[in-house]
């Protein structure tokens, strides 16, 4: 018979092979239900994940949505790390955006040279407020962080659905739910003038770069890994966990609110209801891929920028549903975690003895 024995000590093997053969066995479960729902797997599969890829535009196209997920998975992973689950990036992001919104509608008649960094920093301030009130309800109160932090996604969504309705709509937009363009020195440079590519995608890999160099360089990313290991072990030693979870928090949030802003000073160029396709949910997905590595990340974050792109194209040039990419994410999130169950267990063959 099969039987599950915990390992010794974890497979390095598997935790390298474990994101690889979930996405193989995401691919399978995919061809099988583009088979089951009359389209062929292989044109299904090249437009997911060639055709994206297939001219210079189109991975433009891939850098632009590759930089918020990238910014929202590098602080999850330090939360992950620590043990403080926060599901509130999106949330983050989305006050972010509508934060840095406001900033740059304020410089809509200004010149000032400091108008776009002074937004960028109102949309990080606002991520991290966003993030601040579940981590003191988590601390203070011992809430459930997990709950907090989603309810907390869709008051932001709420907030900004009812500013671009209200206070921030543009008075001159025939009443459309949008805010007036912003000023050009408000909004994020463009890298090369034939694609959209912006600042934003700079921004992103630096944090993950800068994410890799906390965790690995210095004592702050060394109690961050032993809190999360070993938490009666990293009191004794003397780490506050208090300190800690308000770090790693506070960073998740500077990096989502970060990563709206980018949205709206980058390509949107405006406060728009539709700002995050469900950026910050899809980066819990590119974080664990990524094996809550920052560096990993960086590559997680281009393989979901790849589906995204993906699945625009399968909608256009094969009329399968766009949702079909959300089934994607939880299927490769599904398949990840059940493959990183065999890191710490194995199954054996045993030989059950009969009466």
């Amino acid at each position: 018979m099969i039987r599950i024995q915990t390992r010794t000590e974890p497979s390095s093997l598997m935790k390298v092979v474990s994101p690889l053969l979930a996405i193989v066995l995401t691919l399978i479960f995919g061809s099988i239900l583009f088979t089951a729902i009359g389209k062929s797997p292989t044109q299904a599969l090249h437009v997911l994940l060639i055709a994206p890829l297939a001219d210079s535009y189109n991975i433009g196209e891939m850098f632009v949505k590759m930089g918020p997920l990238l910014l929202c998975a590098v602080g999850l992973s330090l939360c992950y790390q620590a043990n403080m689950w926060n599901i509130g990036a999106e949330g983050q992001l989305l006050a972010g955006a509508l934060g840095g919104s406001a900033m740059a509608l304020y410089f809509i008649e200004s010149d000032s040279a400091f108008a776009l960094p002074i937004t960028l920093i109102a949309g990080m301030v606002s991520g991290m407020l966003w993030a601040a009130v579940p981590t003191f309800l988590k601390l203070r109160f011992n809430s459930n962080l997990i709950l907090t932090t989603i309810m907390f996604n869709y008051i932001a969504l709420y907030l900004l659905i009812w500013a671009v309705h209200g206070p921030l709509r543009d008075p001159e937009g025939f009443g459309f739910p949008e805010s007036a363009l912003f000023a050009d020195n408000t909004l994020l440079p463009v890298l090369f003038d034939s694609s959209r590519i912006h600042l934003g995608i700079v921004f992103a890999i630096l944090s993950g770069i800068v994410g890799w160099f906390i965790l690995s360089k210095t004592h702050l990313g060394f109690q961050i890994r032993v809190f999360g290991a070993d938490e009666p072990a990293a009191r004794y030693a003397g780490f506050s966990g208090k300190k800690l979870s308000w770090l790693v928090m506070l960073f998740a949030g500077a990096l989502a609110g970060l990563a709206g802003v980018s949205e709206t000073t980058g390509p949107i160029g405006q406060l728009v209801p539709n700002v995050s396709p469900g950026y910050g949910y899809s980066a819990i997905i590119v974080a664990y891929l990524g094996r809550l590595h920052p560096i990993g990340a960086i590559l997680a974050a281009a393989f979901m920028a790849v589906l995204y792109m993906g699945g625009d194209l399968a909608q256009i040039e094969m009329g399968i549903p766009v949702a079909v990419v959300s089934m994607f994410q939880g299927v490769l999130l599904f398949f990840l975690l059940a493959c990183d169950f065999f890191i710490n267990n194995r199954l054996i063959l045993t030989n059950q003895a009969t009466n």
